[in-house]
Formats: structure tokens, sequence, C-alpha cells
């Protein structure tokens, strides 16, 4: 039997139409894929109406017209002028106790029960209500103020009520066992030093605030042993007092334009205006100082005071600070630019050689950026100019070279397809937003559609949005 021989059958080739269809479409995305990730591509940002909050909360250094008063002699020292409270001249304020005899004379006297008056409650209900009106807690360290401010006056009251007894005990002992002193000008009391009863606001410098961490006072307490020369307390003696402040230049400018700026206290919540004046510390750095001429009483244990400004939020059309770009054009002047061109733009006249030599004219349709309404220059786009072009006046009779340049700040409008500049006015700036003018011949508009990061895009350049 004769062996058969079987052949492989090759198949014909059977095109699938709908696997080509397939096929080329799953080439294409991949190509689109492909070039989506080579591409830049530019995230817009849809302009909206909006305000920001200036950053109004300071920390200021009280400036005042301080005296500080020394012992004359040593002893102890009782005080009969409340903290706060305002002295006339000669004025008893402390009495000085040489001999350490005054207390124990008068612990060994009956001097009976005394009772406080209205008045001399109401002293005491003032202060309380004051401290626990402005406490804060992560500024616990005023609670000592409080503390010996109110030891004082309780020594002070105390006090008054003893004179009688001391003239008395002096009397009979044939000796005067005690030292009166008095205030040798007006002024408004206090109980403690910081080394700044001198500052002025030439001193002024950024290590100030730095030493703010470590600043500590040096109180003086009824019944302490003094010696002569040592400080024993304070005068104010003029109702004018100030805040320095750290300030921002273009901040600080705009509130001295002002002249006056309304202030919140923060530890009491009172409110007041305060002059505004502008300067250079001898650091370098800009401080704006606001001067008062009220409420010098209500922080006389104060040397450094949380204060707000109470400004006008900024308000018009809100943009990041990341899609502001400054750009750079030629100034070319008013009456070599001529209005409303062919396509309803702007247009300029320039001179050009041909061929053989022979000057001609030719019309650019150009595209103005902003008008300077004071120097009475238009702002024109670089790209289509050269420095040296001459240009033709409106009226043909004058030429300009081109040379003069100045920079814009703006951003890239995308409403066209394509990055186009629009000049802006910033009126307030933080660090991520800017408050910019609305509805300017040159700039932006609500809902125009700007690129988000200025800096990923180039002049002109067609953008592929997300």
């Amino acid at each position: 039997m004769a062996k058969s021989k079987i052949k492989k059958y090759r198949k014909p080739l059977n095109l699938n139409i709908g696997m080509i269809i397939f096929s080329v479409i799953f080439i294409y995305v991949v190509i689109c894929v492909i070039m989506y990730f080579q591409t830049s591509h530019i995230v817009r940002y849809e302009v909206k109406e909006g305000s920001l909050a200036a950053d109004t909360i300071y920390r200021g250094v009280i400036l005042r017209d301080e005296t500080v008063v020394y012992a004359q002699e040593t002893g102890y020292v009782n005080y009969y002028a409340r903290e706060g409270e305002r002295v006339a001249k000669n004025d008893l304020v402390y009495i000085v106790d040489e001999t350490g005899r005054l207390n124990e004379e008068l612990e060994s006297m009956n001097l009976g029960e005394n009772s406080l008056s209205d008045k001399e409650l109401a002293e005491f209900r003032s202060e309380i209500v004051n401290f626990a009106h402005g406490f804060e807690a992560n500024r616990y360290d005023s609670i000592y103020d409080f503390k010996y401010s109110l030891k004082n006056t309780v020594l002070k009251l105390a006090g008054i009520n003893m004179l009688q007894s001391v003239d008395e005990l002096s009397n009979a002992a044939g000796v005067s066992i005690m030292n009166r002193s008095f205030a040798p000008v007006t002024g408004i009391v206090a109980y403690w030093t910081d080394g700044y009863e001198n500052l002025t606001a030439q001193d002024i410098t950024a290590q100030i605030w730095e030493e703010d961490e470590t600043y500590e006072k040096k109180r003086m307490t009824g019944n302490a042993l003094l010696a002569a020369g040592d400080a024993v307390y304070k005068l104010s003696t003029n109702e004018n007092w100030s805040v320095v402040i750290p300030i921002e230049p273009v901040r600080g400018a705009e509130l001295q334009e002002e002249g006056y700026v309304k202030v919140r206290f923060l530890k009491n919540g009172y409110e007041s205006w305060g002059a505004t004046e502008l300067f250079t510390g001898g650091d370098g750095n800009t401080y704006l100082q606001l001067t008062f001429t009220n409420s010098l009483v209500t922080f006389m244990t104060d040397r450094f005071l949380d204060i707000e400004l109470i400004v006008e939020d900024e308000t018009g059309l809100k943009i990041p600070v990341s899609s502001i770009v400054q750009k750079e054009f030629f100034l070319i002047p008013e009456n070599f630019v001529s209005p409303g061109g062919n396509n309803g733009g702007d247009s300029i006249v320039r001179q050009y050689y041909l061929d053989d030599g022979t000057i001609a004219q030719e019309t650019l349709e150009t595209e103005v950026y902003f008008f300077d309404s004071q120097s009475k220059e238009y702002y024109l786009d670089s790209s289509i100019l050269n420095t040296g072009d001459i240009l033709y006046s409106t009226d043909g009779q004058e030429t300009y070279a081109v040379s003069k340049r100045a920079t814009l700040i703006g951003v890239y409008n995308m409403n066209k397809g394509y990055a186009d500049f629009k000049q802006i006015t910033i009126l307030y700036q933080n660090d991520e937003y800017a408050i910019v003018k609305p509805n300017t011949k040159y700039g932006l508009s609500v809902y125009d559609y700007i690129a988000l990061n200025a800096e990923s895009v180039r002049d002109d350049q067609f953008i592929n949005q997300k």
C-alpha cells in the first residue's frame, strides 16, 4: 500500500476590516498619549471677583516720655500712690523707713479694724475687670503685672489709713521714723523699669522684637528694702504716646498717606485713631509709628502691645501670584501710533529700504498693551520692532528712532487659545494671591481665563489647556 503524502494547507490571508480599524485607532491613541506627555500643558485659571484681607495684626513696642525717680536714702519703701494714678507735682508718692522701726511699731499698735470705702473698692474692681478682660493664656506673664499692681494698691489703701497713726507714733517717739518723698513733676506713676525708658524712634531695630522672648521687667513693691540710688518708681510725663510696628514699605507708605489709621488694641478690644509716621530704623528696616493722645493710663504696665489695624479690604479681580509676569516693551510717542487699523487694531508706519536702496514706507498692524497718560506713550510689542527702526508720525512730518524700553506687569490671557499678554494694576498682594484693578482698557475682566503658571508660557504660544 503506497503511502500518501500529506501537505499542510496554507490558509489564505483573510483581512478583517474590524481588526484594521481597531489597530489604527490603537496606534492613534498610543501616539496621542506619547505626544500628550511630551507636550507642556498649561493649567488655566478663571478670573473672579474677590477680596484680600491684609495681614493687619502687629506686635508693637510702646514709646513714652518716662522719667525714672531714684531713692535718695536707704530704707524700707512704702508706696502711697497707686500704679496708673496721676500725681501732681509735690504729691506724696512714697515714704522711706530708714530704721526699720515703722513696721515693728505699727504691729505693736492696735489700729483696729478698717473697712474700705466705695471709692477704694471701685479701684480694686476696676483693676480686676481690666485684667480679666485683657488676659490671654499665651501671655501668662501678664498675671504677674496684675499681682504686683494689686499688691501695691492694697499697700496704698492700707498706708493711707495708717498715715495718721504714723504721725502720732513719730510725735510720741520724739523723732521722725520716716521720710516722705514727693513727686518732682506731674505724671502718671508706674512701679517697674525695663531699660527701655529712654528708647526713641531713632533707636528702633529688629533686635527689640527678638528680645521680646526674653523680656523682663524689674518690679518695685511696697515694704521692700532699697538702697540710695536705686530706681524707686517712674513717671510718664506726657499724655501723648506711640506704638512702633515693623511694616512692609509699600503698605507703610499707603498708611502714612492716609494720615490716621484706626487701631484695635487686642489686650482689651478698645479702639482708637493713631497718627501715622513712616521711618527707617537704625537697621535699615521700615517701621510705622502710631501716635495716640489718649489711653496712656490703660497701657501703663505694657511695653509690648498686640494691635490690629482696622483697614478696608481690597476688592477687585483675584488672581494667583504665580500667574503674574513682567514683559518688556518699546515706548512709542502718542503721535506715532494710528488708532483703528484695517482690522480694527492700531497701526504704525515704519521706514524700510527697497533692493535698490530707495526709502519706502510700510504700515504695520500692532497691538497696544498699555497707554501711559502722563508720558503720552504707547507700549508696543518688541517682537514686531527692532531698536533703531524709524517710524513716521501720523501727519508724516516727524520721525522717531525706536529705542526706549520699559516693562509692564501682567498675565497671559488664554481666551483666544494662545498666550496673549494683558497688563494689570495690582491693588494689593500677599504670598498667594493678588487683587488687581478690574475692567481696565488693556487689562482683565471677570471670567477671563489666564495661565496659572506664567513661567511655563511663551509669548503667543498656542496652548493645550486643561
